[in-house]
């Protein structure tokens, strides 16, 4: 979308409110419904992001696969619980979840240092994407199949199986 500025950085600072609000929902909140729809708001406030970045096709994609369908699923797990263990309360930050939280830091912040200091980083921003778009006659939606069989093969695969494994937990839990 172009927007001005202060609009732009108002939208990026109230959509980042909103996703750590709802990060902190998915984490604090002892009742798991009320987990999956703070999941629910995250979702939506990274699809946001997308349209702030021109990113339509992302942006439906984010909606429609994770927001309409992974999201209702967990619902749907959810829903098949015993609830009766569960209260409203937030529940209080334990020495557990401060070793968690430092562990998936840690990880984070070497995955992200690892990933900048490899050599295929470079090449593969540099060289096929440029090849890709330098070619004028070749659509937006054609340039998402590239890349999608290209580029992002072995994410895309990784959703799958994960989707997958998500459908037979359903499938499993609602047959007992």
């Amino acid at each position: 979308m172009d927007l001005s500025g202060p609009i732009h950085d108002f939208l990026l600072v109230f959509l980042g409110t909103g996703l750590i609000l709802g990060g902190l929902g998915v984490v604090l909140f002892n009742n798991p419904i009320f987990c999956a729809f703070s999941l629910g708001l995250v979702l939506v406030c990274v699809s946001l992001f997308y349209i702030l970045a021109n990113s339509q096709f992302v942006a439906s994609a984010q909606l429609l696969i994770y927001v309409g369908a992974i999201n209702v699923l967990i619902i749907f797990a959810v829903m098949f619980m015993n609830g009766a263990e569960y209260d409203t309360n937030l529940r209080l930050w334990t020495v557990g979840d401060t070793v968690t939280s430092l562990i998936c830091t840690s990880l984070l912040v070497s995955l992200i240092l690892i990933t900048l200091n490899t050599s295929w980083y470079g090449i593969i921003w540099t060289t096929k994407s440029n090849q890709i778009l330098e070619q004028d006659l070749i659509t937006t939606s054609q340039q998402i199949g590239i890349h999608l069989s290209t580029d992002f093969f072995l994410p895309f695969e990784l959703i799958s199986l994960i989707l997958l494994v998500a459908l037979i937990g359903a499938i499993t839990v609602a047959r007992q």
